[in-house]
């Protein structure tokens, strides 16, 4: 006979003491990366737009830095019909959800959608939209980022190449970020 609910003294309740600790620990997951939001899994496929530069590369460092570790980035053709595109999180691409919204970039988007409130990043947002796109009021390390950005580029690496090497333009400026906001 099965059971909606088990019972109070069954081995599969979780005891009132410890269903407090496992709510705590099922919030901090998602925010470490570890569990994706409803119908993503741990390793999730991140698809965008070939030739990166700016948010195509800040985008992806945001993610395996505080989202997904295990990330894979794949990079299809402008024209490619992103609506249809069912097997992965597409971002930085038109009309999408983690895109440009107004002023902000997907970096913004991406923030905001996975609650990521520190104000490094925050800061580093501000950033990586002055590089990116044209903001009323651009933060002016805006304009060296969208040179080294472009610099790599020239480069003539491949878009994985890129973020290799330019994850630790990322790091700098995050870590100047943080020293700036304490």
């Amino acid at each position: 006979m099965l059971r909606s609910r088990p019972r109070a003294n069954s081995p599969n309740t979780i005891p009132r003491k410890g269903r407090s600790q496992l709510a705590n620990l099922l919030f901090v997951i998602p925010k470490l990366g570890f569990v994706g939001r409803a119908g993503e899994s741990l390793f999730m496929k991140w698809i965008t737009r070939s030739g990166v530069k700016v948010d195509r590369v800040a985008c992806p460092w945001l993610i395996k830095k505080f989202i997904d570790p295990t990330a894979e980035f794949v990079f299809l053709p402008h024209n490619t019909d992103w609506p249809a595109i069912r097997d992965g999180t597409v971002f930085d691409v038109p009309n999408c959800e983690l895109g440009h919204h107004g002023e902000d970039v997907s970096f913004n988007s991406i923030l905001k959608k996975y609650d990521l409130t520190d104000p490094a990043l925050r800061l580093l947002a501000e950033i990586v939209r002055a590089a990116d796109s044209h903001p009323s009021q651009p933060h002016p390390a805006g304009e060296g980022l969208r040179w080294v950005a472009h610099g790599f580029s020239a480069l003539g690496l491949t878009d994985p190449e890129i973020l290799a090497h330019e994850f630790v333009v990322y790091d700098a400026l995050y870590a100047e970020c943080q020293r700036r906001v304490t």
